[in-house]
């Protein structure tokens, strides 16, 4: 039989969790959970405890209920609808309710989330996707601990679970004759959209969330889009060309509704497009594309063109060029011209004294 662990005076086991047992003002004992099961963090709320009963002050303390995902699920959403992308999070959020919502909140642990790591991966789900549910999930249990629904003992737990590897590397872009037949394949309501994916570089929630007082077309050749509430927070210009100008012009613009663009059926801005924009890739031949793959087609389309990396950062809205680096490979023709440059400026001199004594042996 294995030895019962021994503990210092006035904490004890319970459980897989540390509790404290100590004397409260009025001289009764108070029997509180740690949330943890580290003996350090145990000591450290002991001793807190203590010096607020030797200072004449009653600890407060906070009893949790036993509440259940989906009671988590429901306040999250209704915190998630000032964030950015809320349709997209929703979508997670109802998947990972499907998944785990009858489920208390302390039964989760780092064992319980790479399980469903492993699950997704075996019914085909990428990294990625499997990354943006684990780290949503991360992001409630946080909350539930800042709303008193969990202890933080709960959260190291869930923390411990490691997000998987991806893959950046992918570069999928279409030429300029995949981009004309991709476009006529739209029906009339997805082509706009492409057309802006296409001659702006910006993500799908950017474009779909597009307001009209987003728009400025009294300033610069065409005018210009004017983002505020980007993915990485900073604000973003982006210059309207021609095409989009004339595409923007095209749109029936309804007074009661805010959004450049909206479902005529049922007033509203569109939610997700995936459906059709799929339907019109098949259509037009185009395989393994995604509506991301419009942004990059943006970027390579504009590095080939011969623009320069810093421009193309900036139009994308990257913080760093790390990102941007990824299209430097699409400028092979830069690097040669680099190098002639600095051939022609360190062998000036040279060049122009072979002239020179080639024109005189001429005149000889």
């Amino acid at each position: 039989m294995a030895e019962k662990k021994k503990y210092p005076k006035g904490i004890y086991q319970r459980g897989n969790l540390l509790w404290l047992r100590y004397a409260g003002l009025d001289g009764k004992i108070v029997f509180e959970p740690t949330g943890t099961d580290k003996l350090k963090n145990a000591e450290i709320q002991l001793h807190k405890r203590k010096a607020e009963i030797a200072s004449g002050k009653q600890p407060e303390i906070i009893r949790i209920k036993n509440y259940s995902f989906r009671e988590l699920a429901d306040d999250y959403v209704k915190w998630a609808e000032r964030q950015r992308g809320f349709e997209k999070k929703v979508y997670v959020i109802r998947q990972l309710v499907a998944e785990f919502g009858h489920y208390p909140l302390r039964r989760f642990d780092t064992r319980m989330i790479e399980q469903f790591q492993t699950e997704r991966l075996q019914k085909g789900h990428k990294h990625a996707t499997v990354n943006r549910h684990v780290a949503t999930l991360k992001h409630m249990f946080t909350k539930a601990v800042d709303w008193n629904m969990v202890e933080d003992g709960t959260l190291k737990r869930i923390r411990r679970a490691k997000l998987l590897e991806e893959d950046n590397r992918r570069l999928r872009y279409l030429s300029t004759d995949e981009c004309r037949v991709l476009i006529n394949a739209c029906p009339p309501h997805l082509r706009p959209v492409v057309i802006t994916a296409l001659n702006t570089g910006m993500r799908k929630e950017e474009i779909l969330s597009l307001k009209w007082d987003n728009i400025d077309l009294k300033h610069g050749d065409n005018g210009f889009i004017l983002l505020d509430r980007t993915k990485n927070g900073q604000r973003r210009e982006i210059p309207i060309n021609t095409t989009v100008k004339e595409t923007l012009n095209g749109i029936l613009r309804r007074i009661d509704l805010p959004y450049v663009f909206y479902d005529p059926k049922t007033g509203k801005r569109y939610g997700n497009i995936q459906r059709s924009f799929t339907t019109a890739c098949k259509r037009a031949g185009i395989k393994d594309f995604h509506f991301h793959d419009l942004r990059h087609t943006f970027a390579s389309q504009l590095v080939m063109s011969g623009v320069d990396l810093t421009t193309i950062k900036e139009l994308l809205g990257h913080k760093t060029l790390t990102m941007t680096l990824r299209y430097a490979h699409l400028a092979p023709s830069h690097k040669v011209r680099a190098v002639d440059i600095l051939d022609s400026t360190l062998n000036e001199k040279s060049t122009i004294q072979k002239l020179y004594k080639k024109e005189g042996a001429t005149n000889v």
